[in-house]
Parts: C-alpha cells; structure tokens; sequence
C-alpha cells in the first residue's frame, strides 16, 4: 500500500464535514493488468431526481520547495487515475485536493489557470489548518 500523503486525514475529515460518506480509503483499481490507488473514494446522495454522486479524491500537500515539480508530478498522477476511473468506474468523478496556500500561491497563475482548464482538472481546495474544504473548484 502507498504512503498517505500528509494532508490525508485533513481531507477526509473535511470531506465528511460536508457530508460525503468515505466509501473507500484507499479506493483500489486494477486495469490492464496496472493497480492503482486512489487516496479516496466517497459519495453523496444527492437530490432524489439526481441520485447519488461518486467522486474519487486524489490528495496533494505541494510542500517541497517547487510547486511547479509538484504539480508535474499531481497533474501526471490524475491523468492516469482519471483514465483507469473512466475504464472501470466511468460515472465516478475525480477530484484533486490540494491545500489553499498552494491554490493562492501557484495555482491562480495564468499558466497553472490554462493547464487547469486545458486537462478540466476538478479541484478541491482544502484549508489543512480549520479542516475544511475551502472551495470546489470545477473546471
């Protein structure tokens, strides 16, 4: 099993303050003969004419020394994750969590933006220090 990324238990705590139930920690798939683990698998019941709502979250700390090497590695990570997601679990959306400071500090850039928009990368923006999500940011 992978290690936990550092902020892991922040996000999941902050993921059931807004009433997600956590239905796998980690969420594991296997396709292609390649095994993935997804930090979080969760889901939600929403209105009855919607159903429910599965989202797998991929957690990021961003705390090394280079954001953009951070996010090479995140942005590589989720393309992946997501293209297993849609082989075996395509109405499951997946979401990448990263913390305020390195939405305010990186992420807001005209690049980052464009990249973001670019892959529809889905943000959860999380505050590490209150444990909540501070936004979801769908692109």
């Amino acid at each position: 099993m992978a290690a936990k990324d550092k902020f892991h238990a922040v996000v999941r705590i902050a993921l059931e303050k807004e009433k997600w139930q956590i239905t796998d920690d980690p969420l594991l798939l296997e396709v292609g003969g390649t095994k993935f683990e997804i930090d979080l698998g969760a889901e939600q019941l929403l209105a009855a004419e919607r159903g429910e709502e599965k989202i797998a979250v991929e957690i990021k700390s961003f705390l090394t020394d280079s954001p953009l090497t951070d996010y090479h590695g995140a942005l590589g990570q989720f393309l992946n994750y997501r293209l297993a997601l849609e082989i075996s679990e395509p109405t499951r959306i997946l979401y990448l969590a990263i913390p305020v400071l390195a939405y305010n500090t990186f992420l807001k850039r005209e690049f980052a933006q464009i990249s973001l928009e670019r892959y529809e990368i889905k943000l959860i923006i999380y505050d590490p220090k209150q444990e909540v999500i501070s936004c979801s940011d769908k692109h």
